[in-house]
């Protein structure tokens, strides 16, 4: 499993060799080292931390400075997330260039924030009638219960505060890897504004696309084998129809 820290850049666009629009969306990813190494005989479990953007002395407090030092980094880092790994040692440099195009990736990030926001848009509800009678009601929740049992049921969709919640996104490709940058182009959308922090987590490595790639392509060809047998069958019948 490879992972990586990085920020959304924002979205583009990408054309492939075949001259098709590809919208993908920018990320600053890397470089990140590792800060600590868990393991299940000390910590009672196993995870790698890692640490991405490096942050000025006066932002971090005397502990985490400690904790950098422990690791022997000579930076602070503003960001530090933990990666269930086994492979990576204490000062290990992550970069970007362990991610390949075509490779699947799930990302996770904290969604752009809208405030209070009303039924119509929180949870799609079509609002009443503009005309025939409605007034000052278009976009009003409407009944919320009946008289038994004397209390609103948990998990009714009502207004209220929308966004800003920990989102994660799965299924999305990695269009392009700019190694001298540090960028990622993803196809597709992922959550939060500009700025925001992701985790980025593969789930079907380069080795593993190109097996099932291979797969699509031998179930093709044997598709296309037997419906040419199939024709040639057709065509046979036809002809002893014919002499018949």
């Amino acid at each position: 499993m490879k992972f990586i820290l990085g920020k959304k850049l924002g979205m583009s666009q990408i054309f492939n060799q075949n001259g098709k629009v590809i919208p993908v969306t920018l990320i600053k990813a890397g470089p990140c080292w590792v800060t600590q190494v868990k393991t299940e005989d000390q910590d009672s479990y196993s995870s790698v931390q890692i640490g991405f953007e490096p942050a000025k002395s006066k932002h971090v407090n005397k502990a985490q400075q400690g904790h950098f030092k422990k690791a022997g980094l000579k930076r602070n880092y503003r960001y530090l997330r933990e990666f269930s790994a086994q492979e990576l040692k204490l000062g290990h440099k992550i970069k970007v260039d362990i991610f390949n195009p075509g490779e699947i990736v799930k990302i996770i990030g904290i969604s752009k924030g809208k405030g209070f926001q009303g039924v119509v848009k929180r949870h799609g509800f079509s609002g009443a009638n503009a005309t025939h009678g409605t007034k000052h009601n278009e976009r009003a929740p409407g009944s919320i219960g009946s008289a038994f049992p004397q209390r609103v049921f948990k998990g009714k969709r009502m207004a209220g505060r929308m966004g800003n919640d920990r989102i994660t996104v799965k299924g999305l490709e990695i269009v392009e890897v700019d190694k001298d940058e540090n960028i990622l182009a993803i196809k597709g959308a992922v959550p939060g504004k500009i700025g925001t922090l992701l985790e980025i987590i593969t789930t079907k490595e380069i080795e593993s696309v190109k097996e099932d790639e291979q797969k699509q392509l031998e179930e093709m060809t044997k598709k296309k084998k037997e419906k040419k047998e199939e024709k040639k069958q057709e065509v046979k019948e036809d002809k002893e129809q014919d002499k018949e």
